[in-house]
C-alpha cells in the first residue's frame, strides 16, 4: 500500500483541512438499513420485492404491489465498541435512535387486455446509515507523535515563520503558536522541531501516552422517488431517483502527555480539539429487474449508479500545550486566526457504484400471498469502494486544488478495493404470523491485508398481517471489525487501533393498506 497522502496546498480560499480517503468511506461502507421485515432476513431484497425497502435496493420489487400502503419504521440501537491500541484495551458504548423506511406506495392493477399487469409509484425516505457513535482509546507510543504531521506539512511547503504562524489554522499554526513546534537550524537552513519527546539512542525511555476520543452524530438519509411495472406477473422492472441528504458531526479530543513525568524535558502534555460539521445533498439513480423463470423462482439484478453529492463542511480547532519551562501553558484557536469564524470547505463527492444479483425461492408461489408458506432468498452485492472521487466546486476551481483532489483520488484507488457483501434469509408463514431469520457478511474495503475489517450480521424477527394492518419486529446483532487511525504520517509505518464489538438493534415497522 502506498504511503498515505496528507498533502495540503497553500490556497487562500481553501482554508480548512483537506479531504482524505477516510471521508469517502462514510458514504460507501455501512450496514444498509431497511424495514423490520427486510432486516430480519439479513437485508435480502434483490429479488424478493413486496417491501418498501425495494426502493433503495432493487426498485423492480415495488412492481409486486397492486394496492396502496403507508409504512413507518422506528428503531433503537446500542453500539458496544472495543478498541485495542498499542497493547491497551478500551471500551465505550453509545445508544442511538434510528429510523428505517418511511413512505407511501401507490400500486394499481392495469388493463387485463395489456401486457402490463400492474404498476406502482412510491415516495420514501430511509436512513441508510447512522453515524451516531463514540470511539475512544489510548496507549503508550515511543516512536511517533501526532505533531509529526505538522512537521511534514511545514517541511513540504518550505514554510517560513510567517506562514507557520498564520497559514495552517487547524494544525501547524496552532502548534507553532503554542511552541509545541518551534524553529531549528538544520545544515544552515531553517527547519522545525517538535518538543514531544520520543525514544532515541540518547533517551531510550522517552515516550508519550496518547488518547483519542471522538463522538460522531448524524445520518445518511436517502429520499427515493420510485416507479415500477409488472409485465404478466413474470417480469418486473423499476427505477428510483435518489436524493441523498447527509449530516455528519464529529467532536474530536486528542491528547499526548509525557509518559516519564520528567518536569525538565520541556514537555508535559498537549490537548487538541476539533469540531467538524458536514452537510451534503445530491442525486443518484437505481435501476433493476426481477424475472420469474418458473412459478417458484425469482431472479433479480440491480445497479446503483454513483451518487453525486455536494458537501459543505465547517471546522473549528484548538490546541493547548504545556512545554514546562520552555514556554509554559499556551492555547491557540482557529477562531482567533479566522476572525471568530469556522473554516469552510466546499467540494463534490462521487460515491462508488454497486451491483446486486439475487435469487429467491418461494414455496407455494401463488398470486394470493396469504397462501404462500415460506421463502428463502440470497443477495450478492459488489461495491467498488475504490471508485469514490472528489472534485472541486464551481466557486473554488483553481488548478492547484484540482491537482490536490487528483492526488487524493489516486490514494483512494490505492487504499481501497472492490469487495463483495453476501446476504441470506428466509421466512416461514403461518397466516397471519410470520417468523424470519437472516444473516449477512460485509467484506473489507481496504486493499491492505493488514487492516482487518468486516461486518457480520445475524437477525431474527416476527410479523403479523391481518385486515389491512401489519406490524413487524426485528432484533439484529452486528459484529464489527475495523481499524481507526489517530493520525497518519508519510515517512513511517502508521499506527492504528483495532476495533471490535457489536451493534445490537430493535426495529419495528408498522404499515397500513389504504
Amino acid at each position: 500500500m502506498k504511503k498515505y497522502l496528507l498533502g495540503f496546498f497553500l490556497i487562500t480560499t481553501f482554508i480548512a483541512k483537506a479531504q482524505s480517503p477516510d471521508d469517502a468511506l462514510r458514504t460507501a461502507w455501512f450496514i444498509q438499513n431497511g424495514s423490520a421485515r427486510n432486516m430480519a432476513v439479513g437485508g435480502v431484497m434483490g429479488s424478493l420485492g413486496g417491501d418498501i425497502t425495494a426502493a433503495n435496493v432493487n426498485p423492480a420489487g415495488l412492481g409486486l404491489y397492486k394496492t396502496r400502503e403507508i409504512v413507518f419504521t422506528p428503531g433503537f440501537f446500542l453500539n458496544n465498541n472495543k478498541l485495542s491500541y498499542r497493547g491497551t484495551d478500551t471500551s465505550s458504548t453509545k445508544n442511538i435512535f434510528s429510523n428505517g423506511p418511511i413512505g407511501l406506495i401507490f400500486g394499481a392493477s392495469g388493463n387485463n387486455q395489456k401486457k402490463w399487469t400492474s404498476s406502482a409509484f412510491a415516495i420514501s425516505i430511509n436512513q441508510l446509515a447512522n453515524y451516531n457513535n463514540h470511539i475512544q482509546y489510548s496507549g503508550s507510543n515511543n516512536s511517533t507523535s501526532f505533531t509529526e504531521q505538522f512537521l511534514e506539512e511545514l517541511a513540504r511547503d518550505r514554510a517560513d515563520t510567517n506562514s507557520a504562524l498564520s497559514n495552517y489554522i487547524f494544525g501547524s499554526s496552532l502548534a507553532f503558536r503554542t511552541f509545541l513546534i518551534d524553529t531549528t537550524i538544520v545544515n544552515g537552513q531553517l527547519g522545525y522541531k517538535s518538543l514531544v519527546p520520543l525514544a532515541s539512542s540518547s533517551n531510550p525511555n522517552a515516550g508519550v501516552i496518547q488518547s483519542y476520543d471522538a463522538t460522531t452524530k448524524g445520518g445518511y438519509q436517502e429520499i427515493a422517488l420510485s416507479l415500477a411495472g409488472n409485465m404478466e406477473d413474470k417480469l418486473y422492472v423499476g427505477g428510483s431517483l435518489t436524493i441523498p441528504v447527509i449530516s455528519y458531526q464529529r467532536n474530536l479530543m486528542y491528547s499526548e502527555k509525557d509518559a516519564t513525568n520528567n518536569a525538565n524535558n520541556n514537555f508535559a502534555y498537549f490537548n487538541y480539539t476539533e469540531s467538524l460539521q458536514s452537510t451534503g445533498i445530491g442525486a443518484g439513480l437505481k435501476v433493476g429487474m426481477i424475472y420469474k423463470p418458473k412459478d417458484f423462482w425469482r431472479i433479480g439484478f440491480a445497479f446503483h449508479s454513483p451518487q453525486w453529492i455536494s458537501f459543505k463542511d465547517e471546522i473549528r480547532a484548538s490546541l493547548t500545550a504545556n512545554t514546562e519551562s520552555y514556554a509554559g501553558v499556551r492555547t491557540a484557536t482557529s477562531d482567533n486566526l479566522n476572525s471568530g469564524n469556522a473554516g469552510t470547505r466546499n467540494y463534490n463527492l462521487l460515491t462508488p457504484w454497486r451491483a446486486i444479483v439475487s435469487a429467491s425461492y418461494v414455496f407455494r408461489e401463488v398470486e394470493n400471498t396469504k397462501k404462500q408458506r415460506a421463502f428463502i432468498s440470497a443477495d450478492i452485492e459488489y461495491v467498488n469502494y475504490r471508485g469514490a472521487r472528489f472534485s472541486t466546486t464551481g466557486d473554488n476551481n483553481s488548478n492547484d486544488l484540482k491537482n490536490y483532489y487528483s492526488m487524493v483520488d489516486d490514494e483512494i484507488k490505492d487504499y481501497y478495493k472492490g469487495n463483495v457483501n453476501i446476504k441470506i434469509g428466509g421466512e416461514l408463514k403461518f397466516d397471519p404470523w410470520m417468523f424470519r431469520l437472516g444473516a449477512a457478511y460485509y467484506g473489507s474495503p481496504y486493499a491492505d491485508d493488514n487492516l482487518k475489517a468486516n461486518r457480520f450480521v445475524t437477525a431474527g424477527g416476527i410479523g403479523y398481517r391481518n385486515y389491512g394492518f401489519f406490524i413487524d419486529l426485528t432484533y439484529s446483532m452486528t459484529f464489527v471489525k475495523d481499524v481507526n487511525f489517530p493520525y497518519r504520517l508519510n515517512d513511517v509505518p502508521n499506527t492504528f487501533a483495532n476495533q471490535s464489538g457489536s451493534r445490537n438493534g430493535i426495529l419495528m415497522t408498522i404499515g397500513f393498506k389504504l
